[in-house]
């Protein structure tokens, strides 16, 4: 009989909690009971202890085993507290020394054969804990090189239950412990970049990209199939600047709670592409699930892309709960077990054909769709949500000329052009909050110190007095004048940019 304490750590939304392990081992009839609000899979955990202990050559007695999980009052989500909760009962059992692992946080899901397998979230989890004093941290061998981005903590992987007893035991007589070998990964550096000089044709369509990559803008591409919507969204990522350093921690953090981590080693440096089918429910895009909140589509693409192809198949319902993110740049999921606030500050690229068949759409119009196919196919990108897209774009079938023509640019090269764009914005935004002109509020560039002279805005001043713009769409074309102005290497946008910024968000002939 005894009692044992140690250190785990467990996720609420993205935030890591650092949680007291404490296990009681009393007389009584044999039972293995965990408090402090267990989810079903933390819940299953005694199995789990029981079969790993026995089968790593320890026994968890046949006696009362009482698991309290502190704070009480918050919900222990996933299978991450079993490894601390096996190091607590050996405590109490004495086959751990007392003292050795009470400071120590351990993270990781046992097998039944006494293995520590990895689970999600460990590099959010590591952060927590650092940030609240803890200076070692047990987790899975495969789960060691993300664990290791967080500064200011040691991370000790562990393989086996009969391994980690051991180092505990010699770190107790003060014999050296040996090191545990990381499993090689593959570096996402190594992952070829789709080029744009692949696209054909298409010369408006990829300017609109190019001024989308600079200033971080939304953007909707119109067109029949096989236009080149799909590889012209496919290449922004490529277009965009690496992620700075806290950027990319982020990004893998978010990665590691997604499950793909695994392909990675080291830090996300890449702005990442999520391209959900259109299929997909309200949970999948925006976050949520039954039991295990996980963060959706929209925070999966966090500093990145987030392509939706055949957007106007999306649920309607799905589409317009983009809005309050695209704005924002957070998104909270409520659930009775508390709210989840995940990141999701992401560039938005919608594809969509002219009408249900495709063909309704330049010379030649095969469409054979009804009114009221084409009404209601088009309703679902209507109004509030195409208003906060940038950019708005055709893009027709390239002429058979094109193909025989030279290629276009090569995504390093406008790359290169991004990269000085945003440079010039980061420059001018300097000490606040944001540094891309896509997230500009409109209240700054219409201020004393940014404000166009009347000339310079006739054009969008006369389309909010006809009604064709809105108060939010004359925002968000300033927005785009200051990136092409940046582009151009010019100051101060010019009459034209403020042009080029309103012709670039017309609405596209979908047929109606």
């Amino acid at each position: 009989m005894g009692l044992g304490r140690t250190l785990g750590v467990g996720l609420i939304g993205m935030d890591g909690l650092v949680v007291d392990v404490e296990v009681d081992v009393s007389s009584g009839l044999p039972a293995f009971t965990i408090g402090g609000r267990p989810d079903p899979s933390c819940a299953q955990a005694p199995d789990r202890v029981r079969a790993a202990a026995s089968n790593s050559g320890y026994a968890v007695p046949q006696r009362r085993v009482t698991v309290n999980l502190s704070p009480a009052s918050v919900p222990k989500i996933g299978s991450g507290f079993d490894l601390g909760i096996l190091v607590a009962v050996l405590i109490a059992e004495g086959d751990i020394p007392a003292g050795v692992a009470a400071d120590v946080a351990h993270i990781g899901e046992l097998g039944l054969d006494g293995s520590v397998r990895p689970v999600r979230g460990v590099l959010s989890m590591v952060l927590a804990a650092a940030a609240a004093g803890v200076r070692h941290v047990v987790v899975p061998v495969a789960n060691a090189r993300e664990a290791r981005l967080a500064a200011g903590v040691t991370v000790h992987p562990v393989a086996e239950v009969a391994e980690l007893v051991t180092r505990y035991r010699a770190l107790a007589a003060g014999l050296p412990v040996s090191a545990v070998p990381e499993p090689d990964l593959a570096d996402e550096s190594d992952v070829p970049v789709p080029d744009l000089a692949d696209v054909v044709g298409q010369a408006e369509a990829r300017l609109a990209l190019e001024i989308a990559a600079a200033g971080a803008h939304h953007l909707f591409l119109v067109g029949p199939p096989g236009a080149g919507k799909s590889m012209l969204a496919e290449r922004l990522p490529g277009l965009l600047p690496p992620l700075d350093a806290a950027q990319a921690l982020e990004v893998t953090a978010i990665a590691s709670l997604s499950g793909r981590i695994a392909r990675l080693d080291g830090l996300c440096r890449r702005p990442p592409f999520v391209a959900p089918h259109h299929g997909a429910s309200m949970a999948a895009i925006i976050g949520g699930g039954s039991g295990l909140v996980t963060p959706g589509a929209i925070t999966q693409a966090h500093r990145g892309v987030l392509f939706l192809d055949e957007a106007p198949e999306f649920r309607s319902h799905v589409l317009q709960a983009l809005r309050q993110p695209m704005e924002s740049g957070t998104v909270v999921v409520a659930r009775a077990a508390g709210r989840f606030r995940y990141p999701c500050r992401f560039q938005l690229v919608l594809a969509a054909n002219p009408c249900p068949c495709g063909f309704g759409f330049g010379k030649g119009d095969r469409c054979q769709c009804s009114i009221v196919r084409r009404r209601s196919y088009t309703a679902k990108l209507a109004g509030p949500l195409l208003d906060r897209v940038d950019l708005q774009v055709l893009v027709p079938v390239p002429v058979r000329s094109a193909l025989l023509g030279p290629p276009g640019e090569s995504t390093a090269v406008v790359a290169a052009r991004v990269r000085a764009a945003r440079e010039v914005a980061g420059t001018r935004w300097s000490g606040r909050e944001y540094a891309v002109n896509g997230a500009v509020p409109g209240s700054v560039l219409r201020s004393r110190r940014f404000r166009l002279d009347p000339a310079t805005t006739l054009d969008i001043d006369r389309s909010v007095d006809l009604g064709t713009l809105s108060l939010r769409g004359y925002d968000r074309c300033l927005r785009v004048a200051w990136t092409v102005a940046d582009l151009g290497g010019r100051t101060v946008p010019t009459r034209d940019d403020v042009g080029l910024a309103l012709s670039l968000r017309h609405q596209p002939g979908m047929a109606a």
